[in-house]
């Protein structure tokens, strides 16, 4: 296990938020911690720390009014921290490139790569031509309808019909380097994990997969290295000190190390 931190932009600002409650109408979220520092000065500490893999999330849309503003405060990061951070959210064959170049290590995808609710084969294809597999993530972030969770898109507001289940995982390994999955129901809450998409995240084979969502103890980082046979990464928001939480920075990379 590893810890992979995080850089979430919304309206321009580095912020945690409920994930469940992000709506492109408005650009509402409910935050849980708004900060008065930008980008880089996460990217830095996180550099000094020597954690690479963690991952900048621009959480407008392009159309947004603020989405040059979040464009402007992930470049500040990737400045910072070159090669070391990871960067998602409306990412596509389009515009991806100029991310690669400004210093991300890898593109995180999700909407372009679904449509109608379905793997867009066509665009998944796009995606890894334009970065390479070993340069790609696909966030597979989910929720759960019924007795299954069901990966989201737009910000995590539209179910699509994949479950997300250890064959697809298992079949998707084919086109990226990592994956990223965000339990969404419980982002932002700091109320425990999903411990049934921990289980399934540690069945995946030979490749790097990063668990987000509810963890708010160091306990829960311990249920998370087992359920996920230390193999999962965890990436932790609001519960961190860093963003107004009580779980101190220090202690959590102690944990992960030990």
């Amino acid at each position: 296990m590893k810890f992979r931190p995080c850089i979430d932009i919304h309206n321009g600002k580095v912020k945690q938020i409920v994930g469940g409650s992000l709506l492109d109408k408005g650009d509402y979220a409910r935050d849980n911690y708004v900060s008065e520092k930008d980008g880089d000065y996460y990217a830095r500490l996180y550099r000094d720390a020597g954690l690479k893999g963690g991952h900048i999330i621009l959480l407008n849309p392009s159309g947004s009014p603020y989405y040059q503003e979040d464009v402007r405060q992930a470049g500040l990061a990737l400045e910072a921290f070159p090669g070391g951070l990871q960067v998602g959210g409306g990412m596509n064959a389009e515009n991806a490139g100029a991310f690669l170049d400004r210093g991300a290590s890898h593109i995180i995808v999700t909407s372009y790569v679904f449509r109608g609710g379905k793997i867009h084969y066509e665009n998944l294809g796009k995606m890894k031509k334009a970065v390479g597999k070993e340069r790609l993530v696909l966030d597979l972030s989910c929720r759960k309808k019924g007795e299954d969770y069901y990966i989201v898109t737009d910000r995590w507001q539209k179910f699509t019909s994949e479950k997300l289940t250890e064959k697809l995982l298992d079949h998707l390994s084919d086109y990226c380097a990592e994956f990223l999955v965000h339990a969404v129901d419980v982002e932002g809450k700091s109320a425990g994990i999903e411990e049934e998409v921990a289980r399934l995240l540690g069945q995946v084979r030979d490749m790097p997969v990063t668990y987000a969502g509810g963890v708010s103890s160091l306990e829960d980082i311990k249920t998370l290295k087992k359920l996920g046979r230390g193999k999962v990464d965890v990436t932790i928001g609001s519960a961190l000190d860093l963003f107004g939480g009580s779980l101190k920075f220090e202690e959590v990379l102690a944990l992960i190390n030990s």
